[in-house]
């Protein structure tokens, strides 16, 4: 009984590692933080990213409570655009920011591209 039970167990794992292979595609990593105009991270900023050739946001993420942002793309080569949405966002003090300048990120290959995007006042 026990050796039945050791075999499926041992035989199940196999199976799910395997299609856990298969189903692992490749990714480019985009990886940043949101800062204020005074270089402090920010928490809960919209960031949205597209591609350059493309008008409308393709995805939509918000940054985490130390300011940072993941978002995985398409494996390289491409061209993205990143930026904040800070309509309607204040600050804990009550401090409205306003979006700063917009990146241009390039993706060669399955890589990790870091970034920072800065707020003004």
């Amino acid at each position: 009984m026990c050796l039945c039970l050791v075999a499926v167990f041992v035989s199940g794992r196999a199976r799910g590692d395997e299609r856990g292979k298969a189903q692992a595609k490749p990714y480019a990593l985009i990886y940043g933080t949101v800062f204020d105009a005074d270089g402090h991270t920010v928490y809960g900023v919209t960031v949205k990213i597209r591609r350059a050739t493309e008008k409308k946001a393709r995805w939509e993420i918000y940054s985490n409570h130390t300011g940072e942002f993941a978002q995985r793309v398409p494996v390289g080569p491409g061209d993205y655009v990143v930026w904040a949405d800070v309509k309607g966002y204040k600050l804990p003090d009550g401090r409205r920011v306003k979006a700063g300048p917009e990146v241009n990120v390039h993706i060669d290959g399955d890589e990790r591209q870091d970034i920072g995007l800065h707020l003004n006042w």
